[in-house]
């Protein structure tokens, strides 16, 4: 197993766990595993490189493919537990895990499912990855100060530092666990999703395509601007994505984006591309949960550009009934999920 499905799998032993959910030839067909992620195995890769240029192809392993492809990390986590409903990876780069909780709401919601265990995972901190994002000059360039690299909406931000890890949720149809008289963290209410069609790497100037993926999970939920209380925010810490969030958030929201707190808890993980997108969601249904916002660290000296509520320094006690999870990816990807706190009727 690469390092990527290994998080994977554990993440997901551990969210189901937590959820109580018993897996077993009654229920395993009812219950589907979809994960993203952003490049798969890319440890593995770049080890067997090495050994074909020094050893030859006699040495390379026969477990090199279903090691490194993507695809494995759901594979591996029904292979563990049984699950044995829809089961597919989702690959949009940073909006990779956020793609797979919403397309895992869109399963449960049409009825084919009961349960998934969904998320993102990534371990792309090797010497070929750090190369080619460096190159695309996405990484930071400060070499002092390392917990304070990660800085989103700061004027002195310079680019985002790599995290690796999963974050995996158990998403489950509402009367399902209702009967099992589980804890309920957040309901799953919206999923918005919208493609820039513009750049490879950069998003549209004006934040349209992020604008319009909040706007379609507010919609799909039948909630307004005025009445989400938070955002996790995508919040990389490059120089272009911090600003046009912002005017995405302005888009979206209106005069409410100035009355929303928003983080970015890149801030304090690190950039996890395709991992991102689950353990975002996980703070944000928490924030839900708890009441209690994240905050952005390292937010000093805030950019102009970068004017709305970014909660700096420290958490917040904030009454949430709405939030908002961003994910944005290279290549135009642009998801939200509209996450509502659940009360028991």
């Amino acid at each position: 197993m690469d390092r990527f499905s290994q998080f994977a799998v554990c993440a997901s032993l551990q969210a189901i766990a937590d959820s109580g959910l018993k897996i077993s030839s009654l229920n395993a067909a009812q219950i589907g595993v979809i994960v993203g992620s952003g490049v798969g195995g890319i440890k593995v890769l770049e080890d067997q490189q090495e050994i074909y240029l020094t050893c030859g192809p006699e040495r390379c392993s026969p477990f090199m493919i279903p090691m490194m492809i993507a695809n494995m990390a759901p594979a591996l986590i029904a292979i563990h537990t049984g699950a044995k409903g829809p089961n597919f990876c989702t690959v949009t780069a940073c909006a990779a895990g956020a793609n797979a909780i919403g397309e895992a709401f869109r399963l449960i919601q049409q009825g084919y499912v009961q349960a998934v265990i969904c998320g993102g995972t990534e371990a792309a901190i090797t010497p070929l990855s750090i190369t080619g994002f460096t190159a695309a000059k996405a990484l930071s360039t400060c070499q002092d100060e390392p917990t304070r690299v990660s800085r989103p909406f700061d004027r002195d931000r310079s680019g985002f530092i790599m995290g690796e890890g999963a974050g995996i949720l158990v998403l489950e149809e509402l009367e399902h666990a209702l009967r099992r008289k589980v804890r309920i963290y957040a309901e799953i209410v919206g999923y918005g999703l919208t493609c820039d069609a513009y750049h490879i790497t950069r998003p549209t100037p004006d934040g349209e395509g992020a604008a319009g993926a909040m706007e379609k999970a507010l919609k799909e939920a039948g909630l307004f601007p005025n009445q989400v209380s938070y955002i996790n925010a995508h919040g990389t810490s490059t120089l272009i994505n911090d600003v046009t969030e912002t005017l995405a958030i302005k888009q979206a929201l209106g005069q409410q984006a100035f009355q929303v707190a928003i983080s970015s808890t890149k801030s304090m993980t690190g950039h996890l591309l395709g991992g991102s997108g689950g353990i975002e969601a996980i703070a944000t249904a928490l924030a839900v949960s708890t009441n209690q916002i994240p905050p952005t660290i390292n937010l000093e000296n805030p950019d102009l550009a970068c004017d709305l509520d970014f909660v700096p320094h420290h958490s917040r006690t904030l009454e949430v009934e709405v939030a908002l999870s961003n994910s944005f990816g290279f290549g135009g990807h642009n998801v939200s999920l509209a996450l509502k706190k659940f009360k028991d009727k």
